[in-house]
This record gives C-alpha cells, structure tokens and sequence, in this order.
C-alpha cells in the first residue's frame, strides 16, 4: 500500500463528495452502466508524424478508473497503431483527414458515421492526438453540435481547445462541458473569448496563484467550467471555484493531461449514473455541483497518479507511469463503497 497524499480539510471535503457521485460495485449492474466513454483523437499525419499516444492515454485512464466500456474513434492508420496497444479499447476507424477521403466519402459522411454513434455513449472526450487539420476538426464541430442535442457531456483538450479559441460560441452556455487548458492554451483561451490578462497579472496566472481570471473565462463562455492546469488546478464555472492543490510530480513530460481527460470521461459518467440514481445514492447534489465535483476528483486522481509515479520513477516519468497508477490513486483518495442497491 502507498503512502497516502496529505490533504487539506476542503479537499477532504470535496473528495467526500465525489465519494458518494461513484457507483459501488454491485452484482445487479450490467455491462455499459458504469460508463460507456469514447475519446475522439488520433491521427497519423506523415509517415513520422503519428499521434496515436494521446488518445490511448486517455481511453485507458477512463477504463482503469473503472468505465465498463472505453473506445476511441480515430483515423484507419492511427488505429492499427492503437489496436496493438491494448486488446481492452474498442477502436473505431471512423475519422478522416482532409488528404486522405476515398472517392465515396463525403465530409457530411464522415461525421455522420461517428454521430451514430453518440446515442450509446455516455460521455465524449474530444481532441488528444486529433490535430488541426480542416475536417478532423469540421467533423468534430458537428459531433459537438449533435452532442448537444443529446444532452451528452464532453471534455475539450488539446486539439479540441481549438474549436473553441475559433468559434467560442460552439460550447458558449453549455454546462455539461468541461475544457482542460494548460498554461498556454489558456492564454489563448481567454484571448478568444476577450478576457484581458494585464501584464503584471500575467506571472500569477501563468503560476496560477491568480484564480479570478479562470473566473472570468468561464463567465465569458456563459458558464462552462474550466480547469486551468498548473501548479494548482483552478477549476471555475464562472460562480464558483475550487483551487485542487494536492501534491503532484514534479515531472512535466507530455501527455500526462490525457489522465486527466480520460479521469474526467469516466467520472462524468459516474455523475449520470448518481442522476440516474442506479443506486441507492446519497445525497441530493444538482447537475452543476456534480459536474463541479467530477473535474475535482479528475484533477485530484491525475495529481495523484503524478505524485506516485514520480516517487517511483523520478526525472524518467513518462505519462505510461501515471496510467499504471490510476487504481491505486482512487483507493488512496475516494476507495470503494459496499452499500447494498435498491434495485
């Protein structure tokens, strides 16, 4: 057993709550309850350019912390890669870039094929490794706005960022959104939606000791919440915001945020499961809360698995390390609950 993380009262406190949004484990479930995530990513631009790493990172970070069902929808050449990662993710080859439609596909195929999709899914994860070519991201804006419609929930990272910096208005007053910028992402985030950083509040937000301006992003989406990743994770809906300041690595190698998007898929499943009430659930938390405190536990379960990898491993951290710690950072912050279903 690890050592566990030292934590302040009011990450005890929130962490309590994202206790009682997790499903236990109970014998009258069945397959796809517990989270049914798909992350849309991954493509293989040139021979050397592939970016099949992301998507994989985040599709098994959402299935070690527990989704039944973990896919990702990406391009026919990165997901001949992906397949050989891992037997446990259902890929699907569904996405094309620009260069590389046949004779009988069509943009308006392409996204159609993934939009069939959405009905069984509970949760989207949009933008590792998925790159900024014209139709990858055109196909993505119309799963987004399909999503939408469907009331379905989504994370925006990376390559996903930038349908936002482009087009605010595409998620602009949608609450079941969450966006994960780093440092520089964020910076241009708040430049899309007209947040000024003044230059000498620029070293704050770029330590992020300064919590108001994430403030003032989310407000300027009309309330989406956001996570501005740093040394402290700020999290803010615009009405509130929670700073998660648990003890992570000290290693910044890429692709550690791709826990973090695959923690947020599966727990936001976990959020409908708690609104479902597929178990005798306690509480009463709203769908604002509870998407408040699913990108808490998300930020605290990434930080975790940080923290022990790089106790483990030290300056030679890859983002691997941190998913083979994802199990032992729920046990260490949230554990498993043993109550018996009402069903």
């Amino acid at each position: 057993m690890s050592e566990p993380p030292m934590l302040s009262k009011a990450s005890k406190d929130v962490l309590a709550k994202v206790r009682q949004m997790v499903p236990p484990m109970l014998e009258s479930f069945h397959k796809g309850q517990l989270g049914r995530v798909a992350v849309i990513g991954g493509s293989q631009e040139t021979v050397v350019d592939s970016y099949t790493g992301a998507p994989y990172f985040s599709a098994m970070a959402s299935a070690r912390l527990g989704a039944d069902m973990s896919h990702v929808i990406c391009e026919p050449e990165a997901a001949q890669v992906i397949k050989t990662y891992s037997p446990n993710l259902m890929v699907h080859p569904l996405m094309r870039q620009s260069h590389k439609l046949t004779g009988s596909e069509t943009p308006d195929h392409i996204a159609s094929t993934v939009i069939e999709m959405l009905p069984r899914l509970h949760v989207l994860v949009i933008g590792p490794g998925l790159g900024r070519d014209d139709l990858m991201q055109s196909t993505c804006a119309a799963v987004i706005a399909e999503a939408k419609k469907l009331d379905l929930p989504f994370v925006l990272d990376a390559d996903g960022l930038h349908l936002v910096n482009t087009n605010p208005s595409i998620v602009k007053g949608y609450k079941q959104c969450i966006l994960t910028p780093n440092v520089v992402e964020f910076g241009r985030l708040a430049k899309a939606v007209g947040v000024t950083i003044p230059p000498h509040d620029q070293m704050k937000v770029d330590q992020n000791t300064d919590t108001e301006t994430c403030g003032k992003v989310a407000r300027a989406l009309g309330g989406v919440l956001v996570i501005q990743k740093g040394a402290k994770d700020i999290i803010s809906n615009g009405e509130k915001t929670l700073v998660c300041d648990l003890e992570g690595g000290r290693k910044r190698s890429g692709g550690q945020g791709d826990t973090l998007t695959g923690s947020l898929g599966t727990l936001l499943a976990y959020r409908k499961a708690y609104m479902d009430k597929i178990w005798e659930v306690e509480g009463n938390m709203s769908a604002d809360e509870l998407l408040m405190v699913a990108a808490f536990g998300g930020s605290a379960i990434t930080r975790e698995c940080s923290r022990l990898a790089f106790k483990k491993n030290g300056r030679s951290l890859q983002a691997s390390d941190l998913t083979e710690n994802v199990t032992v950072s729920f046990e260490n912050l949230i554990g498993e609950k043993t109550e018996e279903s009402k069903l």
